[in-house]
């Protein structure tokens, strides 16, 4: 039976709610229904007929965690008054770096991890989805002067490449410090090029 998810009942968002809080804590490499279901007090019987299989299960859960990423970035959008590319950097980089983010950045960076692995599975386009999400919004936040022109689309790639690599090198090492004041000297030399330019 396919996945149900037009109109979802309360009990599947009930249960989808509460497999997400057990895939921040232990990840989706091992996921099994038989101990999620117990541990979220329901049966595989159930989340198969409410997700179809477990890869619809694990599409859901990559569906939630990108409903959570796009959360903070939409935050971003001001299409009337753009925030410009470096305070969105400092916005994002303040949000990556909390303690309290890291398990939905560790579920992402699994997921990115296992989108470029496995590309066609559940995780399928999960990566590159994630790519034109933050690059969409860093777009947005540009002034359109600079948002449509081509050193502005480098200008965002750059930083987004930089924010990704600081993440995936916090999540490796935990050291926020060391990893701010790079974000930090890569947003300046941004603004010393906007001086430059003035």
């Amino acid at each position: 039976m396919p996945p149900r998810t037009a109109n979802p009942s309360a009990r599947r968002t009930e249960l989808l709610d509460a497999a997400y809080a057990y895939a921040l804590t232990h990840g989706l490499a091992d996921l099994s229904l038989r101990p999620l279901a117990g541990a979220i007090g329901s049966s595989t019987r159930v989340l198969m007929f409410l997700f179809g299989n477990k890869d619809g299960l694990v599409r859901a859960l990559l569906a939630r965690a990108r409903t959570d990423e796009l959360a903070l970035l939409e935050r971003l959008r001001r299409p009337e008054c753009p925030v410009g590319l470096i305070p969105a950097a400092e916005h994002v980089w303040t949000w990556l770096a909390a303690e309290e983010h890291r398990p939905l950045l560790r579920l992402w960076a699994e997921a990115y991890t296992r989108s470029l692995i496995e590309p066609e599975g559940p995780w399928a386009g999960f990566a590159e989805d994630t790519v034109t999400d933050w690059l969409d919004v860093l777009a947005a936040c540009q002034p359109q002067p600079e948002r449509d022109t081509e050193e502005g689309a480098v200008r965002r790639t750059l930083t987004l490449a930089v924010l990704r690599g600081a993440l995936l090198d916090l999540l490796a090492t935990d050291d926020a410090p060391r990893l701010t004041a790079a974000v930090r000297r890569h947003l300046a030399l941004l603004r010393s090029e906007d001086g430059l330019g003035a």
